[in-house]
């Protein structure tokens, strides 16, 4: 299997961010790419560098406004006397619409959902690389590739059309997702990271044309608290268009298997001519956000069950933290979706 990945992408280094309230070590630490590349070269994947891409493809997904923001705003930031070496927002508007601040305080609440995506001298290179990788990969399975793989980083499925949030700042999903429709008439995205998509879902919400299902910990008790529930259905044309399947804290690998037979369901439904894996290896039962139990050999049954759909598959890398296992989780899971892909590798 072709993996895509760009070293610009371990520029981004954010230092912290707030947990309960209080500032923690940023966990989406560029060593993940390290021990991701690793995974991948061990399940056999040969390591492609992306071609630059230019905006095309992310402004397809992501607002003007947010662009110019996510530009500009770092060497706006650095110009505010006594502000934070890195842009993080502490103030958040209740009501998004109709008026937008000038000021570079009141920009950065308006576009960032929370305190856990900081921005600095190297974050814009690095989440255009990750979005292109995300391009690349979706190029390639365009051009006949039965399945090819994106290493994101950093990841995407929190970010909306203008806000980033949770790590992430360009949705690399919704961006490959867009990408398969120049030749797909339906394509699906299937979330199966510990956390909910939340930004995918509010990007295709009301769009018929892309089929979202999420696999995650019961949002009522984890992040992100205020999406990710079952009655989420979409809305005017994309009524129907969107599934959650929230699971139990702690449920292991049994449990998302199951729950992973509900998603396959909707998604024959759909009929879908290309698919979109949002990969996050965080439901893993040692991951330092521990809200799932999904062992590795766990993982390797994922990557087989959603390849037994046969359908083109864009994988993209969503989470998935340090711990010793990651590198062997996606292993696992590569492996086991190699296992039941036929085609040219």
């Amino acid at each position: 299997m072709k993996a895509f990945y760009a070293a610009e992408q371990k520029r981004h280094d954010p230092k912290a961010f707030l947990s309960s309230g209080a500032p923690q070590p940023n966990p989406e630490q560029p060593e993940r790419v390290e021990r991701l590349l690793a995974g991948a070269k061990a399940a056999g994947c040969s390591i492609e560098r992306p071609r630059n891409h230019g905006f095309g493809p992310v402004a397809a997904i992501h607002t003007p406004e947010y662009l110019d923001f996510l530009e500009h705003i770092f060497e706006r930031w650095q110009r505010i006397e006594g502000a934070s070496a890195e842009v993080i927002p502490n103030i958040h508007p209740i009501a998004r619409g109709g008026s937008y601040p000038a000021s570079a305080v009141g920009q950065a609440g308006y576009h960032m959902a929370d305190t856990a995506c900081p921005i600095s001298a190297g974050t814009w290179e690095s989440a255009l690389w990750s979005a292109w990788s995300a391009v690349e990969t979706a190029e390639a399975v365009l051009s006949g590739q039965p399945a090819a793989y994106a290493l994101c980083r950093p990841p995407g499925h929190h970010a909306f059309a203008d806000v980033a949030g949770g790590f992430c700042f360009f949705n690399n999903s919704a961006i490959a997702a867009q990408v398969l429709r120049k030749n797909a008439a339906r394509v699906a995205i299937l979330d199966v990271d510990l956390h909910h998509g939340n930004g995918t879902q509010g990007i295709f919400y009301a769009r018929p044309d892309v089929l979202t299902v999420s696999l995650h910990a019961d949002p009522v008790r984890f992040y992100p608290f205020f999406w990710g529930y079952a009655d989420e259905r979409g809305e005017g044309p994309g009524l129907g268009y969107n599934l959650n399947l929230p699971l139990p804290r702690k449920s292991g690998d049994a449990v998302f298997l199951q729950a992973l037979d509900a998603a396959f369901q909707r998604i024959r439904a759909f009929a879908p001519e290309a698919l979109v894996v949002a990969l996050g290896l965080d439901a893993f039962e040692g991951d330092p956000f521990g809200g799932l139990s999904v062992s590795t050999p766990g993982f390797a049954r994922i990557g087989e069950a959603i390849a037994g759909l046969g359908l083109p598959t864009v994988i993209v890398q969503e989470g998935g933290y340090l711990c010793d296992a990651l590198g062997d989780n996606l292993t696992a899971f590569l492996t086991g979706f190699g296992s039941k892909v036929k085609g040219p590798a």
